[in-house]
């Protein structure tokens, strides 16, 4: 019966787990570039169980069969699918259609410079020409991405005062001249990839930075891959979930009271 405590208990974790994830999600529901996080589901091993001081057999433990202690978060998995592309008619706003990611020269408290990771497009061009993010970190040129170089001229610029565009391939064109390209770089496995924080990623040690076929689209941003209603029926299944794991803790009290105050007085 206690075993069965814990074997609820475990579930109720597990759910309030999974709850907190898709909560992440529905905050991050109209969050640029944002990709839904998910969580699976994995049983602790069978354990053999054995008699304790059984003397049917002299000096040998007797097996009573395996019993399983529940179940924990097998791991914690990103989908990088697609996000739809909502237009903007803004043009320093760009979006990726495919796999790939813009590169970020990205400072942190401390002053350490690093490169990040993400989709995130929604960019403004300062009174320099820079291409820089909400919180003021540059975009790196096709150049300073595939090299992984920081550094002014690895920044993406232009000239301020005209207008630009921005083809499919990153090509940025002012006066019908090529002065520049968004770098737009891929990860070969995106298991070596690791949220940072702030819809940013890490590359970690081991991963390996490609080439990308992606698309760049001016004027248009990627939507979070978030689908609010799929998240609160989800929500609504870890609920019932949890209040069986409740219902079933509250069932093995009252069995276990009944064993102390009832069997005993027999």
């Amino acid at each position: 019966m206690v075993k069965g405590l814990y074997t609820a208990y475990t579930g109720m974790v597990q759910e309030q787990r999974r709850l907190d994830v898709l909560s992440n999600n529905l905050a991050n529901s109209t969050t640029v570039g944002y990709k839904k996080e998910g969580a699976t589901s994995v049983a602790f091993a069978d354990e053999l169980a054995f008699r304790i001081k059984d003397t049917s057999v002299a000096n040998l433990p007797v097996g009573i069969g395996d019993i399983n202690l529940g179940v924990k978060v097998g791991e914690l998995y990103t989908d990088y699918s697609q996000g739809s592309i909502r237009l903007t008619d803004e043009a320093s706003d760009l979006a990726i259609t495919g796999d790939g990611f813009f590169a970020i020269q990205y400072t942190d408290k401390q002053g350490n410079t690093s490169i990040k990771y993400t989709r995130n497009g929604e960019f403004t061009v300062d009174n320099q020409g820079y291409f820089r993010t909400s919180d003021g970190d540059y975009l790196l040129n096709q150049a300073g991405a595939t090299n992984s170089t920081t550094g002014q001229g690895s920044w993406v610029r232009v000239d301020p005062l005209q207008t630009y565009t921005i083809d499919s391939q990153g090509n940025i064109f002012q006066n019908n001249v090529i002065v520049g390209q968004v770098g737009v770089i891929d990860v070969a496995d995106y298991n070596y990839l690791a949220k940072y924080g702030e819809n940013l990623y890490d590359l970690v040690e081991g991963g390996t930075l490609v080439a990308s076929d992606a698309s760049v689209e001016q004027g248009c941003l990627e939507a979070s891959n978030v689908n609010v209603v799929d998240e609160m029926v989800s929500m609504i299944t870890i609920q019932r979930a949890y209040e069986a794991g409740q219902k079933m803790i509250q069932t093995e009290d009252s069995t276990l009271e009944m064993a102390v105050s009832q069997v005993g007085r027999v």
